[in-house]
């Protein structure tokens, strides 16, 4: 009996690509009927098509609280005071450009962009992991008058280069990080650096809409199918509702829901305080920043504000829909299992207080699970817990819609956790771990079969 299961899963592992289904004109609109036709560098920051007014109101003041400048309390307008004392940025925007990803890396050695942050954790002699005793959860670079920030991330480049099996080559520039400046003593050998790039903000709404027993149906985290593909869930405590929930929002799905997302930047990257995250991230060593602490920077009201705002931002509709390149591309991201964790479709669910929201035919192409990406985007050598259930190997699976509108909204074309990845394919040649087999298929693939699938990327 064990010898059949044994060869079952050998069949099911050498025989998993998938045949892409036929193709459905509601791909066209990955938004649902919420999708937006505009293609300009606002693609990304319109509501969805039909919010009905009232909701269009408090998606125009949460749009303008998202680009408030935030300053230093007191002053002489409290509807924006509250920065730090100590902080990443500003404002939402200045990482979140025109709702957009940000660039996280400068294209030489130096100094990080702002839209990159660090989150810190010390490993312990128990192999537990907490966030810094000295700098606290987030590294934050700057402060207040008067408050010194943490210090400055910068980052120097390896080369990596990579072969393909037909001979062409191509190079990848690994990152390594330095912290200079430091004010308050040096981070340590047992800190865990875990670089995040602020992600783009379309479609979350509909994300959130998402019934969780569709996505824990792609569960599988003792691959009993033999694919190679573990995804498995995180579960996170959620301020807003004060119970466990499952994971969704985040780089690590660390964030159960939008509201809490978003309570949650705010406090950690502008140092704005709200009924959710009451204190700074000030620790016992940081003084003159425990001494500026303020609560309450941002109340209910406005934060619901923001909440609806990213809710409702809209997805764009896709280009080049059916070229023949791009359709070929597409079953050549089915037939190397790309599909495996990019799921694509979904139908949202019912339980929304936003209408627009509700049972929407979506195409995100994202499983909203956790995958072991392998060691080239660890965030530490060793596999232990970085964030909640997510360990320093895991990467929640990125939504794929939107990539083609990068470099209109945004200006370039940086991907991954960090913005490694200079193109689409270098982000594809970063993937080991879990889609180890998908990258050296791709690999593998002619060059004109590669062109097809970037095309198709593009599209999304």
């Amino acid at each position: 009996m064990k010898s059949i299961l044994i060869l079952l899963l050998a069949i099911a592992a050498s025989a998993y690509a998938e045949v892409a289904p036929q193709l459905d004109a509601s791909e066209e609109f990955p938004g649902g009927t919420g999708t937006t036709s505009d293609l300009s560098v606002q693609a990304y920051s319109h509501p969805m098509s039909g919010t009905q007014s009232r909701e269009r109101r408090e998606f125009t003041l949460g749009n303008s609280f998202f680009n408030t400048v935030w300053v230093a309390s007191p002053a002489s307008t409290t509807v924006r005071d509250g920065l730090g004392p100590i902080y990443n940025a500003v404002s939402c925007s200045s990482c979140h450009f025109k709702d957009g990803r940000g660039r996280g890396l400068p294209e030489t050695e130096g100094k990080v962009d702002v839209s990159l942050l660090f989150r810190l954790r010390i490993k312990t002699l128990n192999d537990g992991i907490i966030p810094h005793p000295v700098y606290g959860g987030q590294f934050q670079p700057q402060g207040i008058m008067g408050v010194p920030g943490e210090g400055e991330a910068v980052v120097r480049y390896e080369t990596v280069r990579i072969q393909y099996p037909d001979g062409l080559f191509t190079e990848l520039l690994k990152p390594v990080y330095d912290f200079i400046k430091l004010n308050f003593g040096p981070l340590g050998e047992n800190t865990v650096r875990s670089p995040r790039v602020a992600p783009q903000m379309i479609g979350l709404g509909l994300l959130e809409t998402i019934s969780e027993k569709d996505i824990l149906i792609k569960e599988d985290p003792l691959d009993m199918d033999g694919d190679g593909i573990s995804g498995r869930a995180n579960y996170v405590y959620s301020a807003t509702h004060q119970s466990q929930k499952l994971g969704r929002f985040g780089w690590k799905a660390g964030k159960a829901v939008l509201n809490d997302q978003n309570a949650a930047a705010f406090n950690g990257d502008i140092g704005i305080t709200s009924s959710l995250h009451p204190n700074e991230d000030c620790t016992e060593s940081q003084v003159d920043c425990l001494k500026n602490h303020t609560e309450m920077d941002v109340d209910d009201a406005r934060l619901k504000n923001v909440t609806v705002y990213t809710q409702l931002l809209s997805v764009p509709v896709r280009r080049d829909f059916s070229r023949p390149e791009v359709q070929r591309g597409r079953g050549t991201f089915y037939k190397i299992n790309c599909t495996a964790c990019h799921t694509p479709s979904y139908t949202t669910g019912t339980d929304s207080n936003l209408e627009i929201l509700k049972s929407q035919k979506i195409y995100p192409y994202t499983d909203l699970l956790l995958h072991d990406m392998g060691d080239a985007l660890a965030d530490d050598k060793d596999d232990v817990m970085n964030e909640d259930l997510a360990t320093t190997r895991e990467w929640r699976t990125p939504p794929l819609w939107g990539l083609g509108l990068t470099q209109t909204v945004n200006g370039h074309t940086r991907y991954l956790h960090d913005g490694r990845a200079r193109n689409l394919e270098e982000a594809i040649l970063w993937h080991g771990g879990e889609a180890q087999k998908s990258k050296e298929d791709f690999m593998k693939l002619s060059q004109t079969e590669r062109d097809d699938l970037i095309l198709f990327l593009n599209s999304l």
